[in-house]
């Protein structure tokens, strides 16, 4: 058995990521990166234990999010359980009967066999997932890195903040950001019928939501984060809200320079000025018609699809 694999057998990675052996490969991933943030050696650079268990941290991400490495850690994860469950009900007395130490010494025998058979499939699955270079554990570490460096950049300008509602927002991300606003007394409890689940139902038809924060001290107020800024814009264009307390959408973060500029002076005579030629503000021209007729598209398809799930409630 090669060095990695029994280091491996002996940790309990599902343990180390907080997670339950039934958890997703999306569960896994998200337990990974609570955990990989906390001990990064970037951020821990005086801690030397930070290192060690960001490399166990590491390995559990690479077996378990590798369908044929985690069923084998799992099989073996399995039989172990299942031998310390049949040792726990062995009974004192029978421990010593000759016969009986026998028979447990070729259970242990046979199931010694099979564990030397499953752990070479562990190990085969290991050096594959080695020669493979792991380019799924390159690319969370270089999450991480990124992340790590960004916070250090907040941290680094203390006026990178927007104040809303009596709350601070960081500006250091790159994804677009819009505010909320709808009318809601101080002492409701519904805060007008809005909640995060149903923001983020309302809002994940226009594309991925990386965020939404429902103000905890400002009531009717609200900060969703798109991963996309089409989304962001077409939510801005085409959301209302409940019928009866309609959402006003602005822009908080992210917007693009070109909607900026129309915003400002109604037109986009700066975008048109700017073009070389007759033929490339042509060309403009039509990209932008078929960016509208695709966002007319996923408008009309979403109305469809929100027709059909209220016709089947």
């Amino acid at each position: 058995m090669s060095g990695k694999a029994k280091e491996i057998l002996q940790m309990d990675l599902y343990g180390l990521l907080g997670i339950g052996s039934s958890a997703t490969t999306k569960e896994i991933k998200k337990a990974y990166r609570q955990k990989a943030l906390t001990c990064h050696p970037d951020k821990n650079p005086d801690n030397p234990k930070a290192a060690e268990l960001f490399h166990q941290l590491s390995q559990a991400l690479e077996v378990l999010t590798d369908a044929a490495a985690k069923a084998a850690y799992d099989k073996i994860r399995a039989a172990k359980k299942q031998a310390e469950e049949r040792n726990k009900k062995l009974d004192d007395k029978r421990k010593k009967i000759k016969l009986d130490l026998e028979a447990r010494e070729r259970r242990a025998e046979v199931q010694s066999q099979e564990e030397v058979q499953i752990t070479r499939t562990l190990e085969e699955e290991i050096a594959r997932l080695r020669e493979e270079g792991s380019r799924q554990l390159e690319e969370e570490q270089r999450l991480i890195r990124e992340q790590i460096q960004r916070e250090r950049e907040a941290q680094q300008q203390p006026g990178n903040y927007i104040q809303i509602g009596g709350e601070r927002y960081s500006q250091s991300n790159a994804t677009p950001k819009l505010k909320l606003k709808w009318k809601c007394k101080k002492d409701d409890e519904l805060n007008g019928g809005y909640s995060q689940d149903i923001l983020l139902k309302l809002l994940h038809k226009y594309g991925d939501v990386l965020n939404v924060i429902v103000s905890s001290k400002k009531k009717g107020s609200a900060v969703v984060e798109f991963a996309s800024v089409r989304a962001a814009e077409l939510a801005v264009k085409n959301e209302s809200g409940l019928s009866g307390n309609p959402l006003k959408i602005t822009w908080l973060e992210g917007q693009p320079e070109d909607v900026a500029a129309a915003s400002q002076t109604g037109h986009f005579v700066s975008s048109q000025s700017s073009l070389s030629n007759e033929r490339d503000y042509e060309t403009v021209v039509m990209m932008r018609m078929r960016q509208a007729a695709e966002r007319q598209r996923l408008i009309e398809q979403m109305q469809r699809e929100d027709d059909e799930e209220a016709a089947k409630s």
